[in-house]
């Protein structure tokens, strides 16, 4: 199969995706369903499920995001399951990820301990915080839940779309903060064989929106590679490499801490995790496989798009206005 074909069967099915998705028959027969439920035999939504994550972890690789947050306000979205299951699920398949890709990071010098665990402090910290808040205001309405879930996608759909990561930052002088803590390395840049010296600047306001960006995470289960990434990078002065490994591995520590508020509560089903967790792995190593035959930066508009129709879907269900459907 020429590279051509395939590139033009991904944005096929991603395009019957979004086609799917942004029908308004799919919410409607997902809630009737829902409703009938218990006509449908045990094994109904889970294997919906799998093939949903399936196509979900092909198109979050070319896409260059995490499959947390496309997940949490997909299936939050359009399938009939409460946002708290939704969000003990998300954090779930988040963490499968990060716990598969950490010690490889770890071992090629990519993820930077000296970076990742003040920040990992802050942030698990904060997702516990967050974690507690998201499963206090669900227990007042879950429509509260589900608006401010809306507005964060709406608003990471928007950082999508405008950042620009830059490779190697240029940082002239570390502050007081960064020195302090060891924040600074070196690594071999495999596809130039050169060695590359960091280290950050900024690191106050780094650290101060780790705790946003904890808190949203724990509070709504979409993991926080979205925004690890630009602030390491962009803020910190971070290589991009280090930013996307140490991210990955950050992933593992602050979702944990999470996941434990929402296991503890009840909010992770077998049923729903397993097989999001197995589709998505199943969907990622046919996403990398395809990575370098497709052109990524269609995938991500579509992705983009999705997910500022999620977004906005969510707030329309949070405020119960019903113009999405």
């Amino acid at each position: 199969m020429s590279t051509k074909t395939i590139t033009k069967w991904s944005c096929f099915v991603s395009l019957m995706l979004v086609v799917t998705l942004i029908h308004p028959l799919t919410a409607s027969a997902a809630q009737e369903v829902g409703a009938e439920g218990a006509a449908d035999p045990w094994w109904f939504w889970p294997l919906i499920l799998f093939f949903f994550c399936f196509i979900l972890g092909i198109i979050a690789v070319l896409a260059g995001v995490g499959g947390g947050v496309l997940y949490v306000p997909l299936v939050g979205g359009f399938f009939p399951f409460h946002i708290d299951f939704v969000r003990g699920a998300g954090l779930m398949v988040a963490l499968a990820g990060a716990l598969a890709a950490g010690p490889g990071l770890l071992r090629r010098n990519l993820a930077s301990l000296r970076l990742a665990l003040p920040v990992a402090l802050i942030a698990s910290s904060c997702a516990i915080v967050g974690a507690m808040l998201g499963l206090y205001l669900s227990k007042i309405d879950p429509n509260i839940v589900q608006v401010c879930l809306g507005a964060t996608i709406v608003g990471i759909a928007i950082l999508l779309l405008l950042s620009k990561n830059t490779e190697k930052p240029v940082v002239k002088t570390q502050d007081a903060i960064g020195l302090a803590l060891g924040m600074h390395g070196a690594f071999l840049d495999q596809s130039t064989k050169e060695r590359v010296d960091w280290k950050t600047h900024r690191t106050l306001p780094g650290l101060v929106l780790f705790i946003f960006i904890g808190v949203l995470a724990g509070m709504f289960g979409l993991g926080a590679g979205w925004a690890n990434v630009p602030v390491l990078n962009l803020v910190m002065g971070a290589p991009l490499k280090i930013s996307v490994a140490t991210s990955k591995f950050l992933l593992s520590i602050t979702d944990t801490s999470a996941a434990w508020i929402y296991m503890n509560k009840g909010c992770v089903i077998p049923l729903m995790a397993v097989p999001s967790i197995i589709g998505l792995m199943f969907g990622s190593f046919i996403g990398v496989k395809l990575l370098s035959m497709v052109k990524p930066k269609i995938i991500r508009y579509i992705v983009i798009s999705v997910l500022l129709f999620a977004g906005l879907k969510a707030m329309d269900k949070g405020l119960g206005i019903g113009l999405l459907g």
